[in-house]
């Protein structure tokens, strides 16, 4: 969780929410907090590599699979142009979106030879952006301004942080699936995720408090390079080039993972015929799913090329929204043999994901009900063929 969403997603949020962008912060953990307790359960059901498609298939249909993959694969996708974006204005602010295209050729390139991040690699990147964060928030405590508090801020506007803000929670539900590699996962996996999203939501607060206090609500909503411009703001102008590198350096570490992921994704909904069967095929030698990798490549060079970071993160947002409205929904059919969760928690999982999905900004709720149009007349196109 704690990456690169860190250092794009306050300011998309600040400009929402104003002076309420902590609560907005708070929403966005609570809902975090709902779709991994849920998406813990089903995975304790099954066991299978998936995640919510797999959920969705089996407890509400095909149909609902279909849309909780789609979602996953439109957002995701979004996710890694937002990931590539924030690389490239971190890094190379005058030549941002052609850095992003860079990055994103070249991480493809990598995966399709199989070269993927280890976990030693995500540790180090963890530990590094940890330290670039602490350094802020303590240059930032001597810098800061007076801070408005809690000034007059509409809820739409507090919402639509939330749902921005849940873009940087990406990646609690990972330790759900982890239920093969952990000792006593019934117990260890419910209470990984709790201490995960607290520390992730402490350390959030952190930063998100002194980006405030030092560049103001106006000033956080309208920076390109939030945490760069605070610690210059503050008076550590030496501090800015280091946050910039962490910045570049969490988000390449998250695009590499994400365009794994997301090919994983598009090679399981093509070998079940979801998407184009040529998708689905296997390079012998390394194993890869080539087209696939490619595929999305292609599709996320061709998404930073025309979209901003906000706008990636709003749409990026809608899509995971959705996908994670099923897993809750899902995870409400079952029963308490199964090891369902307290029903409040994936009922508050389905209101929460839906309404704060459905008030991002405009731009990015249409762009995501069109896709998800799209994919839903191409699953009926699929049902509809002979011989299927």
């Amino acid at each position: 969780m704690i990456g690169a969403g860190v250092f794009s997603a306050f300011a998309p949020a600040a400009g929402a929410a104003g002076s309420w962008l902590p609560l907005s912060l708070a929403i966005a953990a609570l809902a975090a907090y709902c779709n991994a307790v849920s998406s813990a359960r089903l995975a304790a059901r099954y066991p299978e590599s998936g995640g919510t498609y797999v959920y969705g298939r089996r407890r509400l249909g095909d149909l609902w699979g279909y849309l909780a993959g789609w979602g996953f694969i439109t957002g995701k996708t979004a996710s890694c142009a937002a990931m590539a974006l924030t690389f490239g204005i971190y890094l190379a602010p005058e030549y941002g979106r052609w850095a992003a295209v860079a990055a994103v050729a070249g991480l493809t390139a990598l995966n399709l030879f199989g070269v993927h991040k280890s976990a030693l690699a995500a540790r180090i990147i963890v530990a590094a952006v940890l330290l670039v964060l602490a350094s802020v928030v303590l240059v930032g405590a001597s810098g800061a301004v007076a801070l408005p508090v809690f000034q007059d801020a509409p809820s739409w506007g507090v919402l639509q942080g939330a749902g921005l803000l849940f873009f940087a929670f990406a990646g609690y539900a990972r330790i759900a699936t982890l239920g093969e590699e952990v000792r006593d996962p019934a117990t260890t996996i419910p209470r990984a995720i709790p201490i995960a999203l607290g520390i992730t939501l402490v350390v959030y607060a952190a930063v998100a408090g002194t980006a405030l206090a030092v560049l103001g609500p106006a000033g956080l909503a309208a920076s390109p390079a939030p945490l760069a411009d605070a610690a210059t703001a503050a008076g550590a102008g030496w501090l800015a080039p280091v946050v910039r590198v962490g910045a570049a350096v969490s988000a390449l570490g998250a695009l590499l993972a994400l365009i794994l992921g997301v090919s994983r994704t598009v090679l399981a909904m093509a070998r079940d015929r979801h998407l184009p069967v040529g998708l689905a095929a296997v390079e012998p030698v390394r194993q890869v799913p080539r087209r696939a990798e490619l595929a999305v490549g292609v599709a996320v060079i061709a998404l930073v090329l025309v979209a901003d970071l906000r706008e990636a993160i709003g749409f990026s947002s809608f899509g995971v929204l959705v996908y994670y409205a099923i897993a809750n929904a899902s995870a409400l059919t079952l029963s308490r043999e199964e090891g369902a969760p307290p029903k409040v928690v994936p009922a508050a999982g389905v209101v929460l994901c839906l309404v704060l999905a459905f008030t991002l900004p405009l731009t990015s709720v249409i762009a995501g009900v069109a896709l998800f149009c799209v994919g839903g007349a191409l699953w009926a196109v699929r049902r509809g063929r002979p011989g299927r």
